[in-house]
């Protein structure tokens, strides 16, 4: 990483710039053209120095106060197929593998949904029980209690 990557990554560690071109604008603060920009930052991320470009919506801002940490106890040699089925459902905005800790802790699916009212978030999950079948041995929603500050890479001054 150089002096124009470091540049690149305080220019846009707070977000891009929510226009239709956003790295147009970071070129244009930074006297870069903006494919120079969208390189270094595809190159940073292939080096792995930007682990992704992604938005992260506030859900409780949009009106989603119920969110829910969906855990199921499924088969362990179908997590990968089943992992990927419940995470390309709309209402599920990531799904992932975790070890399991028995006796207490039999989950090994997670799957985060989001709702306006814990009602909805139940009758989301219910859609993901009858994705899941006869795999589906038992889960939990974990409802949200706080919302944490999500941050991106951030570089010291």
């Amino acid at each position: 990483m150089d002096a124009v990557d470091r540049r690149i990554i305080a220019a846009t560690q707070g977000g891009l710039p929510l226009v239709p071109e956003p790295y147009h604008q970071v070129a244009e603060e930074l006297g870069l053209t903006a494919d120079e920009v969208m390189d270094r930052m595809r190159r940073m991320r292939y080096a792995g120095a930007i682990r992704r470009i992604a938005a992260i919506p506030h859900h409780y801002a949009l009106g989603f106060k119920a969110n829910g940490m969906s855990v199921w106890d499924v088969p362990d040699g179908m997590v990968d197929e089943l992992g990927p089925a419940v995470g390309a459902l709309d209402f599920v905005s990531h799904s992932y593998r975790r070890p399991r800790h028995p006796p207490d802790w039999p989950y090994n699916l997670f799957a985060m949904v989001h709702g306006r009212s814990r009602g909805e978030v139940e009758e989301k999950v219910a859609v993901i029980a009858e994705l899941l079948g006869e795999a589906n041995r038992g889960h939990r929603i974990l409802y949200s209690t706080q919302v944490l500050k999500k941050t991106g890479l951030r570089l010291q001054a």
